[in-house]
């Protein structure tokens, strides 16, 4: 897969997750986040262990003297903390702030990557970066950032997601195993998030039905598909360049509102749209533009 191709795959992934927002919100009317977080997830696994059983005997003969379980259990245990940090910070928040203060994981994982893995990132990421965190501050319409308790919750969030980008595909190559690094993670994101609902949240045969096509969506499309799609492109994709794509995900939740919900936006996100847009464009097509400047890994 050329890096170009893995960017695409990336920026389908982003408008798959931009349209499950849609069902994710008529799903809360049924079940608890945890536990449509839960179920949604375990689905996704299903969908994608086919996969991973097909590609098991294909797999490098050296990557299959390494266990998988710790990692499994890493990725997991990274997706699921961030998605509970997010969803007790909501509680307490508005959703315009956290979706702001969500996205500032986009320049955390080059930071983290030169800080942990000694990585050095095309010139654009910086600036890109940059412009996506400006973009989903207007996206938001957050006109006075406030801070309170929920806040810290949200930001505490921001670094579990942050290194699940940074290392989901780098545990894919090493492993030889994408869907079986997909299906896996999904398993442990589904036992952690139900393991929470059944203690701490209602949660009954006659919602997860109730819920049924919201979460069919959402199990199978955004999770099955698109989380495994991200970890195909990420064997290719710098997790820098992974961030920021990803992050459109925001501008295509706009479009799909726009589309199915008749929700509109002003001129402050309309810009902020554009910039989102502007930076996952130029990410893209900066350094194939610029060939000679290669990133440097140690």
């Amino acid at each position: 897969m050329t890096r170009l191709q893995a960017d695409l795959l990336l920026t389908f992934v982003a408008i798959i997750w931009g349209s499950a927002f849609v069902f994710q919100a008529h799903g809360m009317q049924h079940l608890g986040p945890m536990a449509f977080t839960g179920v949604r997830f375990l689905l996704g696994a299903l969908v994608v262990l086919p996969l991973a059983l097909w590609e098991a005997p294909r797999r490098r003969p050296e990557s299959r003297q390494r266990p998988m379980a710790p990692t499994l259990l890493l990725l997991g245990s990274l997706m699921a903390v961030g998605a509970a940090f997010q969803q007790i910070g909501i509680v307490t928040t508005s959703v315009t702030n956290a979706g702001f203060l969500t996205a500032l994981y986009v320049p955390l994982v080059p930071v983290l990557g030169a800080l942990l893995l000694k990585e050095s990132p095309h010139w654009s990421v910086w600036p890109c970066a940059l412009a996506c965190v400006a973009g989903a501050y207007l996206l938001s319409g957050v006109q006075t950032l406030q801070l309170h308790v929920g806040d810290a919750w949200v930001i505490a969030s921001v670094f579990p997601w942050a290194l699940h980008v940074l290392l989901v595909g780098r545990m894919a190559d090493k492993f030889d195993a994408p869907f079986a690094i997909a299906s896996g993670q999904f398993a442990v994101v589904g036992a952690l998030c139900l393991a929470y609902a059944f203690l701490f949240e209602p949660f009954t045969w006659a919602q997860v039905q109730a819920a049924a096509i919201p979460i069919a969506y959402t199990g199978m499309l955004s999770a099955g598909v698109a989380f495994t799609a991200q970890v195909v492109a990420q064997r290719t994709a710098p997790a820098s360049d992974a961030a920021i794509i990803l992050s459109s995900e925001t501008l295509f939740a706009a479009g799909f509102g726009y589309w199915l919900l008749g929700e509109r936006l002003n001129t402050q996100g309309l810009l902020g749209c554009a910039l989102i847009l502007a930076a996952l464009l130029a990410v893209q097509l900066l350094p194939l533009l610029h060939p000679a400047l290669k990133r440097k890994t140690a």
